[in-house]
């Protein structure tokens, strides 16, 4: 979360309304990367409210960026020695309704799940043309690249094993880093998995971060997908 005080209460409890279905122990990490309004102040009232449930807030004194907050959350699941980590966005456009699907999966044996907007189940409502375009082509030339058995490669909708996360060096401060994990996992990973969902756009407020629609972000994402062209999955 960055600057998200319009939403962080509506976010959390939305999310903590699924999670006690849920097989095993769960434990929702919320990162809150150096906000500036009250979105820790809501974060810890509603950990206060919420007792008995696993909440945890970890918090960067400064803002460092989208990529870095996802490290910090890989992380906690590796300092925790859980199972998996399961990635999502705060505003939820990654709607939580989704994570039973997540955990069949992972029951299933599959080491990296990615959601999918592009099989039968999954779309896109009310997301602006320009997103949806910039999705379609990217995953257009980034699935050939990959060449994975995955339909929606950009989506930052994802579990992942911790056992995978441990082996990863992931440098990237900002939303390339989706890209730079998938092309270090393309080497490590055995087993894939889809979960067919439908990625809406946020119904409350703006929020401070957004995906950059420039050549820059499109040419660093490219640079990703061809380095994993030439990397073999393991046998």
């Amino acid at each position: 979360m960055y600057n998200e005080a319009v939403l962080a209460r509506l976010s959390l409890e939305t999310i903590l309304e699924f999670i006690p279905n849920l097989p095993g122990t769960t434990t929702l990490c919320v990162v809150d990367d150096g906000s500036r309004d009250a979105t820790p102040t809501i974060v810890a009232d509603v950990m206060r409210t919420k007792e008995g449930q696993c909440v945890q807030l970890v918090s960067h004194k400064i803002n460092q960026g989208y990529g870095a907050a996802l490290r910090t959350g890989m992380c906690f699941a590796i300092d925790g020695d859980y199972d998996y980590a399961l990635f999502m966005d705060s505003d939820l456009t990654n709607h939580p309704k989704y994570l039973a699907a997540f955990y069949e999966k992972m029951r299933e044996g599959c080491e990296y799940i990615k959601a999918t907007r592009y099989v039968e189940g999954g779309g896109m409502e009310g997301v602006p043309l320009k997103r949806r375009l910039f999705s379609q082509v990217g995953n257009f030339i980034g699935g050939a690249l990959f060449q994975l058995p995955l339909t929606d490669v950009t989506n930052g909708f994802r579990a992942v094993k911790v056992d995978i996360l441990r082996e990863l060096h992931l440098k990237e401060n900002g939303f390339t880093i989706i890209m730079e994990e998938l092309c270090q996992a393309k080497k490590l990973v055995h087993s894939f998995g889809e979960v067919p969902y439908i990625l809406t756009d946020r119904k409350v407020g703006q929020g401070d971060t957004h995906f950059p629609y420039t050549m820059r972000t499109m040419a660093t994402y490219l640079r990703y997908a061809l380095i994993a062209f030439f990397y073999e999955r393991p046998k």
